[in-house]
């Protein structure tokens, strides 16, 4: 998913990841535009997950 497909989606991204994880907060899901490498860091370290994990659950449809 390229950068603006991303942010184009966000809000759709972001009420899946807590439906999947309801321990994610809005400080958590904060995204600003050219920081997706700082959220995909602390979405990996707050769910314990791999990057890769992150990025699939992000990219699935």
């Amino acid at each position: 998913m390229n950068k603006l497909q991303f942010k184009g989606e966000w809000h759709e991204l972001k009420g899946k990841l807590r439906q999947k994880f309801a321990d994610l907060t809005d400080d958590d899901l904060a995204y600003t535009e050219g920081q997706e490498e700082e959220l995909l860091g602390h979405l990996q370290k707050k769910l314990g997950k791999s990057q890769e994990e992150i990025t699939q659950l992000i990219n699935t449809p």
